[in-house]
């Protein structure tokens, strides 16, 4: 017998399945451009709370998912959602710091690199250039953060998640 805390995994798959629904949940036209980048948030969060647990690997297979689920390029979400947990990684100690209007700022930061890297792989692949609509998430995300963080450290506490 072991000491060791449960680990829980479960929970990460089950808050990363909850932003996958999130993602693709029908919305009204009018809030399509104001669609939070659920996958992104939540995945940020996690490579804080758990660095050592949560990283590269699990982006690249949630963004596959993303990939699989919302029919874009495959390898698309994959490849800016692991740019983006690997900076998260090397910044954690930083970000984590900071009160949640500062980790906004930087998650902010971060969400813009996703969108970045995602519309860098639809110029390279032909797709249409997006209007200025298309950063509008990257705020939401950022107003978003601090009850994202506040909900899911609650949950990560709450079940003890470690």
């Amino acid at each position: 017998m072991t000491d060791a805390p449960p680990r829980r995994t479960w929970v990460v798959v089950a808050s990363l399945t909850l932003a996958l629904f999130l993602t693709i949940l029908p919305m009204p036209v009018w809030g399509q451009d104001f669609r939070p980048q659920w996958v992104a948030l939540v995945l940020i969060y996690w490579c804080l709370a758990l660095p050592a647990r949560i990283g590269v690997f699990w982006a690249w297979g949630v963004g596959l998912a993303l990939d699989v689920t919302t029919g874009t390029v495959l390898g698309q979400h994959a490849l800016s959602l692991s740019v983006v947990a690997w900076l998260t990684l090397e910044l954690h100690q930083r970000i984590r710091i900071f009160p949640l209007p500062q980790q906004s700022v930087s998650v902010w930061v971060l969400l813009l690199v996703e969108r970045l890297l995602a519309l860098w792989v639809m110029g390279a692949t032909g797709q249409p250039t997006p209007t200025l609509w298309y950063w509008m998430p990257t705020l939401v995300g950022m107003l978003l953060w601090p009850w994202v963080f506040l909900v899911l450290r609650d949950l990560r506490r709450h079940l003890g998640v470690a």
